[in-house]
């Protein structure tokens, strides 16, 4: 069987420590701060800079990664050989998907022979992290790329995204709400509960008034719409770790006893245009919906 390896981007938020443990190669976005460009390189570090900054009010950018930078990633990895299967998020989120696209017809014309097939995961922070988990787990358990891009693309639509925003005001920043919306929303603590559809956009189902109902009902909809046998949850926040602990406990008391349930916080990228406060859930699905 020929050798493989599995690549991610820093997008899937699990720890680097992780990665590097199940020799996972990662490729980092970059985040700025007051002019000066900051690694997300899957640590606590990364996540305290911005979300110390963020909480003193400053407002950080984020930058797609660039055509060169997949092509360099890629043409190291393939130089040996091997096949890579490259997990990011999905394309509906971020154009460093179709740069990624772009970097491998390069590559390809520089080295015809180069196996690397980039997946559409229409999955983002920790539902690309537990795609990339479960792909990790298959390979290490023998199977052969063909068989864990295959599980990818039959698995990556059944992965329920279930997010609760705190502060409106980050989404303004992120120009994706107008000024006396997010004015309005956060006077009257309204929190936009989003999960991911088929087509791995951001839509948001509920507005909830007040953050202890809109976690009550972001745990309802995900117990709601998760798989109910073999499944797996994974927590996220951005800065609120006890607030996600609490959910996680609460969560746990609806599951069966010995259910999989991990927590993880969020990293920049998503964290630039959520703000802090944020929590998220995800898990298997029969179906993604609302």
């Amino acid at each position: 069987m020929k050798e493989y390896v599995i690549a991610t981007a820093s997008t899937c938020d699990l720890d680097q420590a992780w990665l590097q443990e199940h020799n996972v190669p990662m490729i980092s976005y970059t985040f700025e701060i007051d002019g000066a460009v900051h690694e997300d390189n899957c640590t606590d570090a990364s996540k305290r800079v911005i979300y110390t900054a963020m909480r003193s009010g400053t407002v950080p950018n984020t930058s797609q990664i660039t055509t060169y930078g997949y092509y360099e990633f890629f043409r190291n990895l393939s130089e040996d050989g091997k096949t890579v299967i490259f997990l990011d998020m999905d394309k509906a989120i971020s154009s460093s998907y179709g740069n990624s696209l772009n970097a491998l017809e390069q590559l390809k014309e520089e080295m015809p022979a180069a196996d690397v097939r980039i997946i559409d995961t229409r999955c983002i922070t920790i539902g690309l992290g537990l795609l990339v988990r479960k792909a990790v787990a298959l390979k290490e358990a023998g199977a052969s790329a063909d068989e864990v891009v295959r599980w990818v693309e039959d698995n990556k639509m059944h992965i329920a995204h279930r997010f609760m925003i705190d502060d409106l005001q980050w989404l303004r920043h992120g120009g994706r709400l107008s000024n006396a919306s997010a004015i309005v929303g956060t006077l009257l603590a309204i929190k936009p509960l989003i999960y991911i559809p088929d087509d791995g956009t951001l839509v948001a189902y509920s507005k909830i008034h007040g953050r202890k109902k809109a976690m009550h009902q972001l745990l309802e909809d995900v117990l709601k719409n998760a798989q109910s046998e073999g499944n797996e949850f994974v927590l996220t926040h951005s800065d609120c770790p006890e607030d996600c602990e609490k959910l996680m406990e609460s969560l746990k008391e609806r599951l069966p006893e010995g259910t999989p349930v991990s927590m993880y916080e969020l990293g920049p990228v998503i964290g630039c245009h959520v703000g802090p406060g944020f929590l998220g859930i995800v898990c298997f699905t029969d179906e993604r919906k609302a």
